[in-house]
């Protein structure tokens, strides 16, 4: 049986062309520059100011001790955009950087290998290939590092020439794709900014937190439900972007509301509910898949898997907005973007401090999630939630809510 044809670099890079969110491409830039050089793992960072933020990390080795639908866990942190160290150093030169043996790099040269990462996760770089993400105009967005190329046999090798030829015009590719990508996700902040300027609560990490679980949540739903793998590439660029306007309904709720800092009365509590039914008219047109997802989220995240939620608001006749109906959704008629979301949002109400309550311990907002399976939630994916618990620890770790300043 003959082996499927890989698609060629030029192939690779069209197809970055096709994903819109900023956190899919960069892992999907990351997995197809392994993929090209065969390198074992890799890194791929984002210029913050004067800063290289790790954005994604991928390893083979490591990542085949995982158990199924286990990701790989690592660090979040930032390195100087200094001489200082590899990627640091071809950020600041702008200029790629093939090492041979980052444990025998020369006394002379002005960088150095940080030997602490590969200590502390049982792993030996070897080689290495570090490339600037650039613009056309030479700004830089980033740096991508890979790491210990291998051969057929599975030897550690050198990076060669021909590999960063192709993962040269890899990234040049990607260059555009970053640019539409992170201007689609500050257009989304942006949004995110006007709705928290109504309401504090719906800050730009905790709209990141809710969609970033909400993709983890759905990617282990699909491999475990052997949805094809394009598919679940779609659907996640799809989800990640529309998962964080779940609450943009809340621009239509009056201040009184969105920033009373007490219980809300049931008059209140009525209005507030609103913002689905509100969120889902700015999607109402549908004229994407962006949009219908949008809406569905919107809609639908606070319908209950008992069929006692809200706002039930869907003419299942026209599937257009009509508030005289009223009827609930339940069980499997919830569309299942809506019934990842309200599980992740929820999550992530519980584990965060608002100014009404304190954030709960990890073990007690599980315990909850459990509990709502089967009434709020869909219990399989309470189940699928659970067990990708230290997924989601990453995530929250990657998003912290911003230091509150004392008052």
């Amino acid at each position: 049986m003959n082996p499927e044809p890989q698609p060629s670099t030029e192939e690779r890079g069209l197809s970055l062309l096709h994903l819109k969110d900023l956190d899919m491409l960069l892992e999907t830039i990351l997995r197809h520059a392994r993929t090209i050089t065969g390198a074992d793992a890799g890194s791929i960072y984002l210029r913050e100011g004067n800063a290289l933020k790790i954005a994604y990390s991928q390893n083979a080795t490591l990542e085949k001790n995982l158990p199924p639908g286990r990701k790989l866990i690592y660090e979040i942190f930032a390195l100087p955009i200094s001489a200082k160290s590899i990627a640091g150093y071809v950020a600041l030169t702008r200029e790629p950087l093939i090492i041979e043996d980052v444990y025998q790099i020369s006394p002379e040269a002005p960088y150095r290998f940080e030997a602490t990462m590969d200590k502390v996760a049982g792993y030996r770089t070897v080689s290495t290939l570090t490339i600037p993400l650039l613009t056309p105009q030479r700004d830089l967005l980033g740096v991508l590092q890979l790491i210990n190329a291998k051969d057929t046999a599975g030897r550690i090798r050198t990076f060669t020439r021909v590999d960063l030829e192709a993962v040269s015009q890899l990234c040049l590719a990607a260059s555009y794709s970053l640019q539409q990508a992170r201007m689609m996700r500050q257009i989304i902040l942006r949004m995110i900014r006007m709705a928290q300027m109504r309401d504090p609560h719906e800050t730009g990490a905790h709209v990141n937190r809710v969609a970033a679980y909400a993709v983890e949540l759905y990617e282990a739903w699909a491999i475990s439900h052997s949805v094809p793998l394009q598919e679940v590439i779609h659907t996640r660029d799809i989800l990640r972007m529309s998962a964080m306007l779940h609450d943009a309904g809340k621009v239509a709720v009056p201040d009184s509301i969105l920033k009373k800092p007490g219980p809300l009365t049931p008059e209140e509590r009525s209005v507030m509910e609103t913002h689905t039914w509100r969120g889902g008219e700015l999607f109402i047109d549908r004229s994407s898949e962006f949009d219908q997802a949008s809406f569905e989220i919107a809609l639908t995240h606070h319908e209950r898997w008992d069929g006692t939620g809200y706002p039930g608001v869907l003419d299942p006749a026209t599937g257009e907005l009509r508030l005289e109906t009223r009827r609930p959704l339940a069980g499997e008629e919830i569309p299942l973007l809506g019934r990842i979301v309200a599980i992740a949002d929820t999550y992530d109400a519980l584990t965060c401090r608002r100014c009404y309550k304190e954030a709960w311990e990890e073990e007690k907002a599980l315990e909850e999630i459990q509990r709502l399976a089967g009434t709020a939630f869909d219990p399989s994916l309470v189940e699928t939630f659970l067990s990708i618990h230290p997924n989601i620890q990453q995530i929250r770790k990657r998003y912290p809510d911003p230091v509150m300043e004392a008052s």
